[in-house]
């Protein structure tokens, strides 16, 4: 059964919808992810690029190239950082700017990077 993912940016321009099964939930440390979103720690989920549709009254975000694989995306209006849209028929896509993140399938799964964060940075600690 297809679900349906939605979400957008902080002024509301990029707005998307993602319908079917998210995959590779997790939370990323790497430098890259932290200057991308300004957080020590990102979360992501990905979905195939044919399960996401830019559907808000901006279109699709702009996009900068940040690897030999992978564009970061972001809202042009307010800057907003969305996600990453890979070469692979793949977007990823920051849990922050869904609208319903707290949803169970799109619980982070792993850490990547986990040895990248300041090491007083505790996630998961009691």
């Amino acid at each position: 059964m297809a679900v349906n993912f939605v979400g957008g940016c902080l002024c509301g321009q990029i707005r998307f919808t993602a319908i079917g099964v998210p995959h590779n939930p997790h939370t990323c440390s790497c430098k890259m992810c932290q200057r991308h979103s300004g957080a020590l720690t990102v979360a992501w989920v990905e979905f195939a690029s044919e399960e996401v549709s830019w559907d808000g009254p901006g279109g699709a975000p702009k996009v900068w190239r940040s690897s030999d694989y992978s564009s970061r995306a972001f809202c042009p209006e307010c800057g907003s950082t969305l996600g990453a849209i890979d070469d692979a028929p793949v977007i990823a896509l920051v849990l922050g700017v869904f609208d319903a993140n707290s949803r169970k399938t799109l619980e982070p799964k792993s850490h990547s990077y986990i040895s990248r964060r300041p090491k007083w940075w505790c996630i998961g600690c009691n």
